[in-house]
């Protein structure tokens, strides 16, 4: 059985996720800022960030019903 998943974040939050996500990748890779496990962390963390902008669908979101884009018909 195929069960849709539409997506649940709208503009702001998908921006607002890329930018946190390319800010956390430059300061692991060109500053001492980050770095160890709390960098490796924060690069993974990064990773989903970007991710989940790109498609839309924030995991934590569905669980809980909430969405921050228009209301898909």
């Amino acid at each position: 059985m195929y069960m849709a998943i539409h997506k649940n974040m709208g503009r702001f939050d998908r921006t607002i996720r890329f930018i946190v996500g390319v800010v956390l990748i430059g300061l692991y890779f060109f500053t001492e800022i980050l770095t160890g496990t709390i960098g490796t962390i924060a690069l993974v963390f990064s990773i989903v960030l970007i991710g989940t902008s790109f498609i839309g669908i924030c995991g934590l979101y569905i669980p809980f019903q909430y969405r921050t884009c228009e209301p898909h018909e």
